[in-house]
């Protein structure tokens, strides 16, 4: 830009006033010319990696930025219940096929029956940004994905060091590579200049059966964007992208959760945790003492057995996966949301894998299999805590019990992950699970989890007819 002119100058005699009009056009010539030069050489450049731009600036100026463009994002579309919900504007889900917040559904469909024919080419991305589909067989980027996941995976900032989740490459595997798995549906989004990930959001095969109807679907999963770019609405186009490749194969139909409030629940859960280590819990603000309640008092009261009581508990094997899947089949028929698994999905979801996933059968004096409990592992990191950096959870997935007293087998899964260096054990509300959770002196969390569908309407579902575990 032209330089201002100077305040001196109002006050200059008049013979300064009057100097040769040629030359002051000459001057301001030679000014649009070099700013011409500047546009130019800017423009010669192309567009500027935004990593570059932000890191250029001094480390207080880009924590204020991030952490307002952060507010921003979720101060726009994070609604926590029904009440906010109901005064938010959905700017994306509006253009969707899912109910409205408010809307009363009595029966079971789609709400698109015909889609239009499938778009070829990818939905436009901010300019700097390019698509790329992860390869999770190569080990380069199942790390860079577990890596980006762990540094970004968080709906709202982590406040007083308490733990933030933090993945396994091999939990992502099982996570996001079930049997019929797709490649194309693990979708990322990079910087163009230097290939950054900094956007991703997957999906995986899945039978869902609503009351009595089965579908073809996908689960969605591990929406992220990095958190210096969460004011660039990349979350919407990462959907309608990941949406346009699973159309492609011929699906329409998915299901997903979250923590938020969208248009429109079709059931609402919450997350109960029952203390394994309750004086870490307490010094990691993962959990705090009621009014009262002291610290030894916590002790005792969350105090568990040293043994456990069942006869015949041991780890499941791939022999148990045939009768693990008949009681699995026959527990489902109750509950109006299920999963619809295969002999294969058995073995890949609940065979145990180390700091993955756990399973335990009850076999009686015959021989015969007949009860079954599962549980995942989730890490934790604590946020600069002198004392505690990891946090280890187990989360129930299946119960089932048909000869044991479930608040017994239950009791004795806590002893074992106890046994195992668990610090908390916390299921959903979910299936039976509200018979063990008060009994067994879990505590009621802060989180709820909603559970979704999209391009189908079904009744709103209680949360103890919730068959199955989102991921």
């Amino acid at each position: 830009m032209a330089a201002p002119m100077s305040t001196n100058s109002l006050m200059a005699k008049q013979n300064v006033l009057a100097e040769s009009s040629e030359e002051n056009k000459e001057a301001e010539g030679k000014k649009k010319k070099a700013k011409k030069n500047r546009e130019q050489a800017w423009a010669k450049e192309g567009p500027r990696d935004p990593f570059e731009m932000l890191d250029s600036l001094p480390e207080e100026k880009q924590q204020e930025i991030q952490k307002a463009l952060h507010l921003f994002s979720l101060g726009q579309g994070l609604p926590k219940n029904l009440q906010e919900a109901r005064r938010h504007t959905y700017r994306f889900w509006d253009t969707q096929p899912v109910p409205k917040i408010d809307e009363k559904v009595t029966s079971c469909g789609p709400i698109e029956s015909e889609w239009p024919k499938v778009r070829e080419e990818s939905y436009s991305l901010p300019q700097g940004f390019v698509w790329d589909t992860l390869n999770l067989t190569n080990q380069d980027q199942l790390r860079e994905l577990t890596d980006f996941l762990n540094e970004n995976y968080m709906e709202e900032e982590v406040e007083d060091n308490r733990p933030r989740p933090h993945y396994s490459p091999q939990f992502l595997l099982w996570a996001l590579c079930p049997p019929g798995w797709q490649s194309c549906w693990h979708c990322g989004v990079r910087v163009d200049s230097n290939q950054k990930l900094v956007g991703f959001i997957s999906a995986i095969p899945a039978t869902i059966k609503t009351f009595d109807i089965e579908l073809k679907m996908v689960e969605a999963n591990f929406l992220c964007v990095h958190k210096k770019l969460r004011s660039k609405r990349l979350a919407p186009v990462l959907i309608k992208e990941l949406t346009r490749r699973v159309h492609q194969l011929g699906i329409s139909q998915a299901v997903y959760s979250t923590s938020a409030v969208l248009p429109k629940p079709i059931a609402s859960c919450r997350y109960w945790h029952r203390s394994l280590n309750t004086r870490k819990l307490i010094e990691l603000n993962f959990s705090s003492l009621t009014r009262n309640m002291t610290l030894q008092r916590a002790l005792k009261l969350n105090r568990l057995p040293e043994i456990t009581k069942t006869t015949g508990l041991r780890p499941m094997t791939s022999q148990d996966v045939p009768v693990v899947h008949d009681l699995l089949k026959e527990h489902f028929k109750v509950f109006s949301l299920s999963t619809v698994l295969t002999l294969e999905d058995v073995e890949h979801w609940l065979l145990p894998q180390d700091g993955v996933i756990d399973t335990y059968v009850v076999e009686s004096i015959d021989e015969t299999v007949t009860d079954m409990v599962s549980f995942y592992t989730l890490y934790s990191m604590a946020q600069d805590h002198q004392v505690h950096k990891v946090l280890k959870a187990a989360y129930v997935v299946y119960c089932i019990t048909k000869a044991t007293p479930l608040l017994q087998l239950m009791e004795d899964v806590l002893v074992i992950c106890k046994a195992k260096g668990f610090d908390v054990f916390s299921a959903l509300d979910i299936m039976n699970n509200k018979a063990f959770l008060e009994p067994l002196k879990f505590r009621m969390g802060d989180v709820h989890m909603q559970y979704y569908l999209y391009n189908w309407r079904c009744p709103d579902i209680t949360s103890n007819k919730v068959g199955f575990l989102l991921k």
